[in-house]
């Protein structure tokens, strides 16, 4: 005589019947999805079952909005590239292996990150990486007042340090303190880059071309930003919206901003025609129209009927502008015409023709 399984019998989910729910108009419902991957039915379509299930109705599936967004993110993550989520290369701060170490702490005070990028004579030469710990390290190592008995122990004490000991000067190659850094091609999945930083335990990367030079610079920290969104802690500036309407009419905006960004915020009638193709942001565009990397204060005509000036720019990239339709008229232009104008002579009284008295 056979006996029942019990509810602890591993072998119970084997002898379920497998009672699949009616189809309806062609389509399996999220119940039908669930079952299959609980109990691992079609193995090998397991990943578009749990897909279906994430962007059906939410509280159908279980799943929170957030979650349903992170898990959701999580699949897609072995067909992101690197390229996509890397700083390009005119936004890293790095610096020269023969800084000096004062200047080194004004860099680190001014970039808002734990770590740079160290490079010998270009940043198409990279020796690896700086992080600030091992600065702060290196500084209250010197800073020390008596080295042979603050060697004696695991860290030395406030009370102990001077930092008069230190010497500024010293170059950071010098100092010794520049670890090793990761590098990827710009193909890279994500999801190897995450694994490799994991393994090494080193979280900054540069992107590498294929003829050996820096594309951009990738962090754990963007990484991670993919499957939870975007991490900002106390130290990030808020960034600024791709445009903001102005109270005269006009449009500040971001040069780092996208072209549809822009155009959204505009209307229509902003419209670059075919260089879209050819350029995504809003920077690019004004220098592809200048033919060269707008200065401050240089206007920009285009697309019609909008004119841009440059409020902020740097040798490599154009950072904050304002676009205004050429038919409004600019502050300045507006001031120019409000000028006091001269009256008009009037004209000399004809002479008289009655006689003297």
């Amino acid at each position: 005589m056979s006996q029942a399984p019990t509810r602890n019998d591993p072998n119970e989910h084997g002898s379920l019947p497998a009672v699949i729910p009616p189809l309806e108009h062609g389509e399996e419902g999220w119940l039908t999805r669930a079952m299959r991957i609980l109990f691992g039915w079609k193995a090998a379509s397991t990943r578009a079952d749990l897909e279906q299930v994430l962007t059906g109705e939410q509280p159908q599936s279980g799943f929170s909005p957030e979650e349903a967004t992170m898990l959701k993110n999580i699949l897609g993550l072995r067909d992101q590239r690197i390229e996509s989520v890397m700083v390009q290369r005119a936004d890293i701060v790095a610096v020269q292996q023969d800084i000096a170490l004062g200047e080194l702490v004004r860099v680190f005070q001014g970039a808002v990150h734990s770590r740079l990028v160290v490079y010998n004579d270009t940043l198409d030469d990279p020796t690896g990486m700086v992080h600030i710990r091992d600065l702060v390290a290196f500084v209250a190592s010197r800073a020390a007042q008596d080295p042979i008995t603050a060697g004696q122990r695991e860290a030395p004490q406030a009370a102990d340090l001077n930092l008069a000991n230190v010497d500024l000067t010293l170059s950071l190659a010098t100092a010794k303190i520049v670890r090793e850094i990761l590098y990827a091609p710009p193909s890279m999945p994500a999801l190897d880059l995450l694994a490799k930083m994991q393994a090494t335990r080193i979280h900054l990367a540069l992107v590498i071309d294929e003829y050996g030079g820096t594309d951009g610079l990738v962090s754990m920290e963007d990484l991670v930003e993919i499957i939870v969104g975007d991490i900002a802690d106390e130290h990030d500036e808020a960034e600024m919206p791709a445009a903001t309407r102005q109270s005269d009419g006009s449009y500040l905006a971001n040069g780092r901003a996208s072209l549809e960004e822009v155009r959204a915020a505009l209307g229509e009638e902003f419209d670059v025609g075919e260089a879209a193709q050819e350029v995504d942001t809003l920077g690019g565009y004004l220098v592809m129209k200048a033919g060269h990397v707008p200065v401050r204060g240089e206007l920009v005509r285009g697309p019609e009927p909008f004119e841009t000036e440059v409020l902020d720019a740097d040798p490599r990239r154009v950072k904050r502008v304002r676009i205004y339709r050429r038919k409004e008229i600019r502050p300045g232009a507006a001031r120019e015409l409000q000028a006091p104008v001269k009256p008009a002579p009037r004209p000399a009284a004809p002479p008289s023709t009655n006689p003297a008295p």
